[in-house]
């Protein structure tokens, strides 16, 4: 099976306080159900996901991880998430509701705490993970008939509902609980990059070139695409275009793809 990483772990996002987590669909060489498991030469075709964690706020890609669709990819994301950002809490999380971002999210922000052992024999409880007060984790469980979301419940799985609502009052860009940030990005990916264009031959036919290219355009992004809704007017009341990055307080221009490319990954002092 391929092996997937995180790149770019230079980028720290000191604002960011609001994450939305998903996964975006596509396929390399042929689709899973034509892939035969027990032959090696299918090992890099089939299903690959963009597993996602989104700054809501500032529309900021964060982390990323491509491959399958497995517990082990989300636990990567959303460590690496944590690493990117210093550890901080984050205000609102939120993701559909793939039960494995629960997990990985305990994994990762919980508090390791020891069971104290009851009586005076037998073997010590194994340490656990407890997670803390100040984490909340909301998801977005939608109702379809036909092919058509009718209806959308909001669940709390960390954290109080009054945390989820002081959350909400204090975002810049959510009234609710929603995932609507990251999928509006996934069509915006989508469209930056071909191989992921549905009902297409442009599908991608090599497991490594996919996955650099889908880093390639989801990092790019930050720093090169400018986002209409992150615009604003300057002092004589022009729009000043503004990417992610510049959003989130990571640069202070919009970046050529050129400047992007020459920039050095690692950073020396």
């Amino acid at each position: 099976m391929p092996k997937s990483s995180t790149t770019n772990s230079w980028l720290f996002p000191p604002k960011t306080r609001e994450v939305q987590f998903d996964e975006k669909w596509s396929y390399v060489g042929k689709k899973e159900k034509h892939c035969d498991r027990s032959n090696p030469d299918d090992d890099e075709q089939g299903e690959c996901w963009d597993h996602i964690a989104l700054d809501a706020e500032h529309r900021l890609v964060v982390s990323a991880v491509v491959g399958r669709r497995t517990e082990e990819h989300t636990q990567l994301l959303v460590a690496d998430f944590h690493q990117r950002t210093g550890g901080r809490m984050m205000n609102l999380m939120t993701s559909d509701e793939n039960p494995a971002y629960a997990d990985a999210i305990l994994q990762t922000y919980g508090q390791k705490i020891q069971p104290r052992r009851r009586g005076q024999r037998g073997r010590r409880p194994l340490p656990r993970k407890k997670i803390p007060k100040e984490l909340t984790y909301a998801t977005v469980h939608k109702t379809r008939e036909n092919n058509r979301v009718v209806a959308v419940d909001r669940r709390v799985i960390f954290g109080t509902v009054s945390a989820v609502v002081m959350a909400l009052t204090g975002s810049k860009v959510s009234d609710q609980v929603n995932t609507v940030f990251v999928e509006r990005h996934n069509g915006t990916d989508r469209h930056r990059n071909a191989r992921k264009a549905r009902k297409t031959y442009r599908f991608s036919k090599d497991w490594e070139v996919h996955e650099a290219v889908s880093y390639f355009t989801l990092y790019s992004y930050n720093f090169c695409w400018p986002v209409r809704t992150l615009r604003r007017r300057d002092a004589e009341r022009r729009w000043q275009p503004r990417t992610p990055a510049m959003a989130a307080g990571l640069t202070d221009h919009v970046w050529s793809l050129t400047e992007w490319l020459g920039f050095p990954a690692v950073q020396r002092r």
